[in-house]
């Protein structure tokens, strides 16, 4: 895989924003998934939860078949997608662990799933899972690992089911490094994965506590997806392209073609008086905003300064972007700076 990609995650946003919320809704639910509660599952007959399960998995199943069909049409170097880890709700709960059991559902989800892993192989879609922070493999608490083990291995099961998992990062299944133990803690758990995931799975600096010298720690085991939001956050610097620590992070994919993740911080800060031109300096942003104002993600690549700077990793990296607006911001950053480029 040698063509650049530009990816999105899990949603997607249909262009026309000007309709109302309910026309939205209409047009885009055919491609995003739908989930429900665990309280309303309680509070119905075990028919009916089982029913409206059954319902929401089909329609998901399909969503990302329609989902695929959309990306498929793009060009070559946006074909990258972060499917949605709530495809199949509550998967790993021990209250619904029985339904997936269920040989029937089991034998659709092998259906469903495998239609989803040959239409992104034909279409040359790279795919991938981000578990969420609850997925914490490094915590002291026994029980928190061992939930966190079967949420992991819940995304290992739909990996195997779409027929990835195979071979080293066939499939990007990212996490970050969490919990008090943290990358010690991780080697622990380790030997306890299974094969699929240990073939996929990933290690993402993060913002606050375990950044990148941190998941370096692990590139013995798994490739270091590089965040450079998180990294310009927790160092309170931007990383070089010619960063030593890149080269690392490069050697850490043995030969695939790296990941890294791209955010900005919220469009706000233009009320602030921090124009799209200029670069974020931290010290600048710390006098009128605190580092917790600056975590969430924007609708789009607003900071053309930032822009021209993760600009720089696309020869060496494929980027997923992590925005408000999902395909669209891809698709104005795609044709404003790799387009005129």
């Amino acid at each position: 895989m040698t063509t650049p990609r530009l990816g999105f995650a899990c949603m997607y946003r249909h262009p026309e924003r000007e309709l109302s919320l309910k026309e939205l809704k209409a047009l885009e639910g055919a491609y995003n998934p739908r989930t429900t509660t665990l309280r309303w599952m309680d509070s119905v007959t075990l028919q009916v939860a089982r029913d409206k399960l059954l319902d929401i998995v089909e329609h998901n199943l399909a969503a990302q078949i329609r989902l695929l069909g959309y990306v498929a049409q793009l060009p070559t170097a946006r074909r990258m997608l972060r499917l949605s880890s709530d495809l199949l709700p509550f998967y790993s709960h021990p209250k619904v662990v029985e339904f997936y059991r269920d040989p029937a559902v089991l034998s659709r989800l092998e259906q469903g799933f495998a239609a989803i892993g040959d239409t992104a192989r034909k279409a040359d879609i790279r795919l991938s899972f981000h578990p969420g922070q609850f997925c914490v493999l490094g915590s002291d608490r026994p029980d928190v690992v061992e939930n966190s083990v079967a949420e992991f291995e819940y995304h290992a099961d739909m990996i195997r089911m779409m027929g990835y998992g195979k071979r080293f990062q066939d499939f990007k299944c990212n996490v970050h490094i969490a919990g008090r133990l943290g990358a010690e803690g991780v080697r622990v758990v380790w030997p306890r994965l299974s094969e699929v995931a240990r073939n996929c799975i990933t290690f993402e600096n993060e913002e606050k506590t375990y950044g990148v010298d941190d998941c370096l720690q692990l590139a013995d085991l798994a490739p270091v997806v590089l965040d450079i939001h998180h990294c310009w956050i927790n160092e309170n610097r931007y990383i070089e392209p010619d960063d030593p620590r890149v080269a690392r992070i490069i050697d850490s994919w043995r030969g695939v073609r790296p990941v890294m993740h791209y955010s900005q911080p919220p469009e706000t800060l233009q009320a602030l008086g921090f124009e799209a031109s200029r670069k974020l300096v931290m010290d600048e942003l710390l006098k009128v905003v605190s580092k917790r104002d600056l975590y969430g993600h924007s609708n789009r690549m607003w900071n053309e300064w930032t822009n021209t700077y993760a600009l720089q990793f696309l020869d060496q990296f494929d980027i997923m972007f992590e925005a408000k607006d999902k395909n669209l911001a891809v698709e104005a950053f795609y044709q404003r700076y790799v387009l005129a480029t």
